[in-house]
């Protein structure tokens, strides 16, 4: 999402520093920050700074960001582009435009609010709705690819508004073709949600909460209360006055690995097998041998990053010597800075967890949040 241009550094010494944007609290100084309010006012500026080569970053709630001590050389920009717009709307259904800068929980808790369901179990996820789609974000069952129908694109490559669907997203486990490498801005999002009082509850956790079974119904504000509870129970929803809340949130994916490699863990490990297609018939006329069938591909399991962490002896509220960076005390797949750590601290306790795994396991973490000028692994 950058393109390198050369500055001199001594510009920054009198910068916005950016550890008061993000939720994990570091970074650095910023060279210039920009904070457009309004969609013109957001494409002009970004279209104004690409075309000065400057080199850029984008800021929308700062939730998946370790930025460097260094800060930023180049600009900045803050989106707080907020405004709903109903597309369609019937009795059954709500089609929705949201602007980029809006609050992600803020939007779950109004549409849920107004009785539309689709996206109550992603409750309490920190950060902007324009990144929503960047990370397709999921919990407890559901992702935000199940609700979405398209974004509005400031592509970098044209300096154009696009209209990319879902399918032109290409959206995976946490993954998109924007974060692939597709640069450009997140301008709008679009949404389709459902008339209903009820959610049916996909997430083991989730269900077991709830006192029900997977596949059961129950209403949408009950999933939404109690996946916040969940959630708050983990430190993984922002809150002030808890310690350990100053985090990413998750700081690794679940690993996605072959299923001779799952099969080397101990049984207690949590795994999900994610893609067990079944066999397709095959029809011949009579009196022809049938084909060989292609050989079966190996089925692909997701672990448990945090079962993989804790069981490479990094246990919750772990901090190396003289670190103000730490595991989170409730969630051992946050890393928390709870006493002014700076990023250096952070992406260090960072390699030795993703080391610690790779020792012990032989699997490789990825981290989650996006790394500007820090190496996380």
């Amino acid at each position: 999402m950058t393109d390198s241009v050369p500055r001199d550094n001594t510009a920054l010494a009198d910068s916005t520093v950016l550890a008061d944007l993000t939720t994990i609290r570091v970074g650095g100084p910023a060279h210039e920050l920009l904070r457009p309010t309004t969609e013109d006012e957001l494409i002009e500026k970004v279209r104004e700074v690409w075309k000065r080569g400057d080199e850029w970053l984008l800021i929308g709630g700062g939730s998946n960001l370790v930025i460097s001590d260094e800060g930023f050389d180049g600009t900045v920009i803050h989106i707080a582009t907020r405004g709903i717009q109903i597309v369609t709307q019937d009795d059954t259904s709500l089609h929705i435009r949201v602007q980029a800068g809006e609050s992600w929980d803020g939007l779950v808790k109004r549409l849920i609010a107004r009785g539309w369901a689709g996206i109550e179990a992603l409750s309490g996820i920190p950060g902007s709705v324009g990144a929503a789609p960047i990370q397709n974000i999921g919990a407890y069952g559901q992702e935000v690819a199940s609700a979405l129908e398209g974004i509005d694109f400031l592509e970098y490559s044209s300096g154009e508004l696009v209209h990319l669907s879902t399918a032109d997203l290409t959206l995976g486990y946490r993954s998109s073709v924007i974060k692939s490498g597709r640069a450009g801005v997140v301008v709008a999002v679009y949404f389709a949600l459902t008339a209903t009082p009820n959610s049916t509850v996909q997430y083991q956790q989730l269900a077991t909460a709830l006192g029900v079974n997977v596949g059961d119904e129950v209403p949408v504000h009950q999933v939404r209360d109690t996946v916040l509870a969940l959630r708050a129970s983990k430190a993984m929803v922002l809150d002030p006055n808890e310690p350990d809340s100053a985090s990413c949130g998750s700081f690794f994916t679940n690993p996605i690995v072959p299923e001779n490699i799952a099969r080397a863990l101990s049984a207690d490990a949590p795994r999900w097998v994610i893609d067990d297609e079944p066999v397709a018939d095959i029809a011949v006329p009579l009196g022809e041998a049938p084909a060989l069938p292609p050989a079966p591909k190996p089925r692909m399991v997701k672990l448990s990053a945090a079962w993989l962490i804790e069981h490479s002896g990094v246990k919750k509220g772990f901090r190396l010597p003289g670190s103000r960076a730490a595991v989170s005390t409730k969630h051992s797949l946050a890393i928390v800075n709870r006493t002014g750590a700076t990023a250096a601290e952070v992406s260090e306790l960072s390699r030795y967890i993703a080391a610690r795994v790779l020792g012990e396991h032989g699997i490789r973490l990825q981290p989650e949040p996006v790394a500007v000028g820090v190496e996380l692994t």
